[in-house]
């Protein structure tokens, strides 16, 4: 998704990944169609290889570091705090450095609002990566913007969700669809690559989240005309559908403060649980995503 904006705005992604080419969103110059997109450079490798890292980020213009292992890590425990250490701790720090040895000014950091977690293992570990990129920041002059956005895995990722249905449940909590975080990226590309901004020793911090119909009256006036009387008032014809799926209209979300996103980067995000809701009406339980891997 990241990399198909990147070949459209004529940038060459640089991927470096532990995963293979194949499972990745990347364009090699023997699939590329037109000589007018630039193919993706696919490098196999880990954040934690210093010396594989610094090579990879070599005659780069700017990096976008989201390499991590995530909450649904900690609550399944299939990682140990030793894991999460080297990876989001220790591979920032190595992203970070690389950057400098290389030099490379401008990075994009993806943290996440578990910062508010910061006694658990994954929320720790991210505030940790903001120090990294704050201290960076400073000590280098470097340009670093810091995106926060809810968990965001997309709904067809399978070892996280069994059906689209199922992280239907989970977002129509509060949270933010994938496609908006990339557009959140993609925002902090544009205003970097632009060198007009104030960032200069002095990070941004954005939280990202998704589009809301529900206005901040409705959600401090939550229901109080009885069960699912504001999710109602904007999707009534919705209700018994969201029902049958297992959504429950009577949940109140969690809004999340985007405000200064939205100033430092034009951040206008479109995913929202009207749009869940016309995905569900239109695709049933299989949802849009059916057919993605």
């Amino acid at each position: 998704m990241l990399c198909n904006s990147l070949r459209g705005m004529g940038y060459t992604p640089v991927v470096f990944d532990v995963a293979s080419a194949q499972t990745q969103d990347v364009k090699t110059h023997a699939q590329s169609h037109s000589a007018d997109v630039p193919a993706d450079i696919y490098i196999e490798g880990s954040i934690c290889n210093r010396a594989a890292l610094k090579e990879a980020m070599r005659d780069c213009d700017m990096v976008v570091h989201i390499a991590a292992w995530h909450g649904i890590h900690e609550h399944r425990g299939d990682k140990t705090e030793y894991e999460f250490w080297d990876l989001n701790v220790g591979g920032t720090f190595n992203v970070f450095q690389a950057a400098v040895e290389t030099g490379i000014k401008d990075i994009i950091f993806i943290s996440s609002t578990s910062i508010d977690e910061k006694y658990g293992i994954y929320g720790h570990t991210k505030v940790l990566g903001e120090e990294i990129a704050e201290a960076y920041a400073h000590r280098h002059a470097m340009n670093v913007i810091v995106l926060r956005p809810r968990a965001f895995i997309p709904p067809w990722n399978r070892t996280v969700y069994d059906s689209f249905v199922e992280w239907a449940k989970w977002f129509a909590k509060g949270a933010v669809h994938i496609s908006d975080v990339a557009q959140a990226v993609i925002k902090s590309i544009e205003l970097l690559a632009s060198k007009n901004h104030q960032l200069h020793n002095a990070p941004a911090f954005l939280t990202v989240d998704s589009a809301y119909q529900y206005s901040d009256a409705d959600l401090e006036n939550w229901d109080k005309d009885g069960p699912a009387t504001t999710f109602d008032k904007h999707y009534k014809q919705f209700h018994n559908m969201a029902v049958q799926f297992g959504l429950q209209p009577e949940l109140k979300p969690k809004k999340l403060d985007i405000t200064k996103t939205q100033e430092v980067i034009n951040y206008k995000p479109l995913y929202s649980m009207k749009t869940l809701l016309l995905e569900l009406k239109m695709y049933g339980a299989k949802g849009p995503y059916a057919d993605r891997k």
